[in-house]
């Protein structure tokens, strides 16, 4: 079975035969009531997840498996005491970059390579030479840039999901777009390379080989900070490649923006919106985020109540009824 004719767990009915990839959690090696050890673990993947089960098991085979990762596993479906799990007859570990991680994380609905031609054709409309050459100097970096088509925009919030922080930044663009002519005292410009960088550093601040998780640079510098020093280094490195001086008032103003977008000192800003420009982006940001979180909160909850559980990011339920009629 190869990655594109895998089984989602979604799909599986008792009395399958299974070999391929899984992702793996907490295994643990027990013993049965005769002594003998077995291995449960809980197996998933983007659907959903399933409770394994490996008989006649070894210590040595135990210590292979990783806490959490990937695993090839052949065996079989079967139904117990009404829920579905995988009877394991052989199992080994899968490096993470053998993984499709589309396969077992969640991912954006649109398509990665449209999303990134419609986010270069928004800021190709700039005009100022020194942004856009900015703005060109983080296109060009290919590394840095798949990681940012690929990378969430949070672990638990708002775009959650691999190609969130594109799928975010593509947004906010085109919403300054429609928002910036309401406002001709606006610099457009530096607006739109605020919003297209003010997130850069979550390409850093998160990990997601085989989970969401914070990385370390993300624990200890944070992503408002490592957004920054890109900016800083690119600039330094425009500098250098032209010997032309990028402007101390214009780098001063864009990095502003970029340390006060989250708008409050309690959301780890170290300063707050001072102009206009920096409050545009700031209330753009939120207003996608937020948008984005409701409406992702209605759509996991579909049940037949009105209200969504509490939310803590909102310090509020949503209200789940999408029309006046009932």
């Amino acid at each position: 079975m190869t990655a594109t004719d895998r089984r989602p767990i979604t799909e599986l009915r008792s009395a399958e035969w299974i070999e391929q990839v899984f992702m793996i959690s907490q295994p643990q090696l027990r013993t049965t009531s005769r002594g003998d050890y077995y291995i449960a673990a809980y197996l998933s993947d983007r659907t959903g997840r399933i409770n394994g089960r490996m008989w006649q098991a070894s210590e040595d085979l135990y210590r292979l498996l990783p806490e959490e990762g990937f695993v090839w596993v052949k065996g079989r479906t079967e139904s117990y005491q009404g829920n579905l799990q995988l009877v394991i007859e052989a199992i080994r570990p899968v490096p993470a970059a053998e993984a499709n991680l589309e396969d077992f994380l969640p991912r954006t609905e649109q398509r990665i390579d449209e999303m990134f031609d419609r986010l270069k054709k928004v800021l190709a409309t700039m005009a100022d030479p020194h942004l856009r050459r900015l703005v060109q100097a983080f296109l060009n970096d290919i590394d840095l840039m798949r990681l940012f088509c690929q990378a969430p925009a949070a672990i638990a919030l708002h775009h959650a999901y691999l190609g969130g922080l594109l799928e975010h930044t593509l947004s906010l663009l085109e919403l300054g777009q429609r928002i910036l002519p309401h406002y001709p005292e606006l610099q457009p410009d530096l607006v739109l390379t605020a919003l297209f960088l003010h997130d850069i550093g979550k390409t850093t601040e998160l990990d997601y080989d085989v989970s969401f998780k914070y990385s370390d640079q993300g624990r200890l510098v944070g992503h408002i900070t490592q957004g920054v020093l890109l900016i800083e280094e690119k600039i330094r490195q425009l500098e250098t490649a032209s010997s032309e001086k990028f402007p101390t008032l214009l780098r001063d103003h864009l990095l502003h923006i970029i340390l006060s977008h989250h708008g409050r000192y309690e959301y780890g800003c170290p300063v707050l919106p001072a102009t206009p420009e920096a409050f545009a982006v700031h209330h753009l940001d939120n207003l996608d985020s937020k948008i984005a979180l409701t409406l992702a909160e209605i759509q996991k909850d579909p049940g037949a109540t009105r209200w969504t559980n509490y939310v803590r990011a909102i310090e509020s339920p949503v209200f789940k009824v999408r029309t006046a009629q009932e």
